[in-house]
């Protein structure tokens, strides 16, 4: 499918309401499962990864069991919240201009859903899903879910960047500076949000 009917899926998802998502998106009991990516059982995390979110599934490239759709449906009803297994489905469908998965159970969107459903204190969770709307051109939902994913984990200098970052492409310079600062002072290696305050005339290096 086009983008314009990706973001259309995804608009009616959002203007469903809380009532809805949870049928449309369904329920969280599985065969196996659901795990808290978090803290994984190793075995369990083995079984999973082993057959079903192999390296050629991780790049997207290929399923190993069937589709690559099934495959990356397997793993996140398994562990909703598996975030590389979430960043991977985000991909291949921007890359295909999907709505849907082949094979997935759900559209891309709703596994997002049922990932901070499954785990709502898991902030990698949060940011997967505001970067997966803002890919989607949808940066009115994916901002307040960056923030919640800030809440959650303050010291996690990527989220910390990205959410800079939101803020800065809004010109809200403010909270830019905040939040870059706090993830430079955490160890962030990549220069372009600093870079891109600077250019507006908003960093110093001077100022705390």
């Amino acid at each position: 499918m086009k983008i314009k009917a990706a973001l259309a899926a995804a608009t009616l998802l959002a203007a469903s309401g809380p009532l809805a998502a949870k049928p449309f998106c369904g329920e969280l009991v599985n065969a196996f499962g659901p795990f808290d990516y978090r803290t994984p059982d190793a075995e369990q995390l083995h079984l999973v990864e082993q057959a079903h979110f192999t390296e050629e599934v991780e790049q997207g490239l290929k399923g190993n069991t069937g589709t690559l759709g099934a495959d990356l449906d397997y793993t996140l009803r398994a562990f909703p919240n598996h975030t590389r297994a979430l960043e991977t489905l985000a991909k291949v469908a921007l890359r295909q201009k999907a709505v849907q998965l082949p094979g997935g159970k759900y559209p891309v969107e709703c596994y997002f859903e049922r990932a901070v459903r499954f785990v709502p204190d898991d902030g990698a969770a949060h940011a997967a899903y505001a970067g997966y709307l803002y890919r989607i051109g949808q940066p009115e939902k994916a901002l307040p879910m960056l923030e919640k994913a800030v809440e959650l984990d303050p010291e996690n200098p990527s989220i910390n960047y990205n959410l800079g970052l939101a803020y800065a492409k809004m010109k809200k310079y403010d909270p830019a500076v905040k939040y870059a600062r706090k993830a430079y002072e955490l160890g962030f290696p990549l220069p372009g949000l600093k870079n891109m305050l600077t250019a507006a005339g908003k960093w110093s290096d001077k100022t705390p």
